[in-house]
This record gives C-alpha cells, structure tokens and sequence, in this order.
C-alpha cells in the first residue's frame, strides 16, 4: 500500500474510480427521481433542462396513487415476495443442512445439481408451469406466483448456505449430540443461530429476486388487481406507443425503496453472509 502514499496516487487509483463508479450507479436513480417530480411541459420541451426541474410537481404521484390500482400492486408484490421468501428460505435451510452437515454419499452431487437447477432460464421454465398453474385453478391468482417463485429461490438459497453452514465447526455439532442432542435441536439451537448473517443474506436475495421479477407475474396474471408491481407499472402505465413517462417513473421510484430500505438495515449481515458462502 506504499503506491498510495502521495494524494495524486490516491486520487488516481482510488478515488476517481469510486466516483465514476458512484456515478454510473446512481445516475439511473437520479433520471428517475427527476421525471418523476417533472410536470408534462418539461418532459415535451426541448428547451428545458434535462438534468434539472424548474417547477417540481407531485402529479405523478397523485395519478399513480389516486388513478391506478398501485396501491394494490404494491400490496400484492408485498404478500407475495413475503410468503415466497419465506417458503423457499425454510426449504434451503433443511436442503443445506442435509447436503452439508449429514455427510452421506454423492452430497456434493446433490448440492452441484441444485446450483445447475438455477442457472434454468426462466424463459424455458414459465411454460410448463404456465399449464401446471392453469390445471391448478390458480391462474391470475396470488397463489399463481407464491407458488411458482421458489422454483428459482430454493436453488439459489441452498446454494447460499450450504457455503455458510460449511463455514461452522464440525466439533460443535458433535458435542451436541454426544450431549444427547437430536438433529433437530442441533439444526435450531446451535447451527441456526450461528448461520443468522446467511440467512439474512439468503433472505434478501430471495426477496430481491421475487420483488423484481417480471416473467411468471406477466404470464400468471390477466386482471390489474392482482397484478405486482413491475407488470403493473409495465402494463397499465403504456398505451399504445404512448408513455406516461411521470407516473412511470414515479412508479418504478416507490417500487425500488421498499429493497433499498430493506439493503441499508442489513447490510453488515448481507456482506457477512455472502463472506462466509465463498470463502471455501
């Protein structure tokens, strides 16, 4: 770290490409922010200023909350990435302990499949299950997409913390059930507490991954009460070859807070969880 002793060195291999870095990152929410608070004569005019409002508005907001069923968009996207999260997190919690802590033979198989399982586009998967739903009866309906969505969650979140829970000392399981402990108590009293920072991450990518998923909720579902956000916004906000660039952004800015409050509360057990499923 000598080579950043002098400022120039550091402002060359440090800093200026964490700003362009910060640039890139956060100019897309930027845009977003400034159409949205722009009134509908700003956004036609040339002559206005494309990176600035002269006159900030919340009719965007009003149209979106007020003329549109966001509300219960919102509410749908909500219940279903809670539930869908939850599911698929209990599922990869005994996926993983079983793959990892139970020691059986072609584990690491197993555990190589369902990563495999993951990589499935979801292009390819949306037609099966679009007649598995249909045969259901659970077209356009919520369960459509609670049901659907640890297709692609469970994999990614066994993958996740069948790493971390082989960060966790052999020894301390032993002991438990020298002690008389099952493999039960041994799951909930020492590896789950111990494993709280990559269920916090596996939790956060599952939600993440179920708030902004856009194929199976456009196939499953017709009628705009049921719809979630990012097909709602899609969907309801475009007619024709007319965009409601206001309301459209406003949308997308109120549907991308929910995971950035989400990010800024847990980001410590995020990176600690993410750490520990790659270390080995």
């Amino acid at each position: 770290m000598a080579y950043l002793d002098s400022r120039l060195r550091r402002w060359v291999t440090v800093y200026l490409p964490l700003l362009a870095f910060l640039f890139v990152l956060l100019f897309p929410f930027y845009w977003m922010g400034m159409t949205a608070f722009k009134p509908n004569e700003e956004l036609v005019s040339k002559a206005a200023n494309p990176f600035w409002i002269n006159n900030p508005t919340i009719v965007h907001f009003e149209k979106l909350l007020f003329d549109t069923s966001y509300p219960q968009w919102m509410w749908n996207t909500v219940v279903v990435s809670v539930i869908a999260t939850f599911t698929s997190l209990a599922a990869s919690v005994f996926a993983a302990y079983a793959i990892e802590r139970l020691r059986y033979k072609g584990s690491r198989q197993v555990g190589l499949a369902i990563f495999l399982a993951y990589l499935v586009p979801p292009s390819i998967l949306f037609i099966p299950l679009a007649a598995i739903v249909v045969q259901l009866g659970l077209y356009d309906t919520r369960w459509a997409l609670i049901l659907t969505y640890p297709t692609f969650l469970i994999p990614f979140c066994t993958w996740l913390l069948m790493g971390y829970f082989r960060s966790i000392p052999y020894e301390l399981e032993e002991c438990a059930l020298i002690d008389g402990a099952t493999r039960w108590q041994v799951l909930i009293k020492i590896i789950l507490p111990l494993a709280v920072p990559g269920l916090i991450s596996a939790g956060i990518f599952a939600f993440t991954l179920s708030w902004n998923e856009f194929i199976y909720a456009l196939t499953f579902i017709s009628s705009s009460e049921t719809k979630t956000v990012p097909v709602g916004v899609v969907t309801e906000l475009v007619e024709g070859d007319v965009y409601h660039w206001g309301p459209l952004m406003a949308g997308a800015l109120l549907g991308s807070l929910p995971v950035a409050v989400l990010y800024s509360f847990f980001v410590e057990y995020y990176v600690s969880g993410m750490t520990g499923a790659v270390k080995e």
